[in-house]
């Protein structure tokens, strides 16, 4: 019984991202447009005080899509879109932009997706080491929801366990 509930929850989430994947086929851009993407990002975040999440990946990863998918959804949109100024940076085949994951401490050799956090004066505050989101596929949503709210800003007055700040 357990294993019939279990299929069925892998097929309906099967379904449910397969057009997500399909009309978002490619997430990050090409390759050499990662430094400008990433000034134009901090320049934005500067300018509103939002973070900027670096979001290290490759169109050919599927974990990569999941976590895309989790940005976007109906809970993690509204975190996502009103805290931070989302880059992605395309690695690749683990051949293109190393040296922005090596000034972002981010060890590709752990796995993508993988992401950095930098504060609006672009400061790095946070840097996945450990492949903490290489394995999306098998995680839930709330896990992003989880980490968009740790690494949000806190506005003035407001202290880091008041979530509605």
């Amino acid at each position: 019984m357990k294993l019939t509930k279990f299929l069925s929850l892998v097929a309906a989430i099967a379904f449910a991202a397969s057009p997500a994947l399909s009309a978002n086929r490619d997430i990050y851009p090409d390759p050499s447009q990662a430094k400008t993407d990433l000034a134009a990002a901090l320049k934005t975040a500067a300018a509103t005080h939002r973070r900027v999440i670096i979001d290290f990946g490759g169109n050919w990863c599927g974990d990569c899509h999941v976590l895309d998918i989790y940005f976007h959804n109906a809970e993690n949109r509204p975190i996502l879109e009103s805290n931070y100024v989302l880059v992605h940076v395309n690695v690749g085949q683990y051949d293109a932009n190393l040296d922005l994951a090596e000034r972002y401490e981010i060890p590709l050799s752990k796995g993508v997706p993988a992401l950095v956090v930098l504060s609006d004066k672009g400061k790095l505050l946070y840097s996945q080491k450990s492949g903490e989101f290489e394995k999306m596929g098998r995680m839930q949503s709330n896990s992003v929801t989880s980490f968009l709210v740790q690494w949000k800003p806190t506005k003035p007055g407001c202290s880091v366990t008041m979530v509605t700040c």
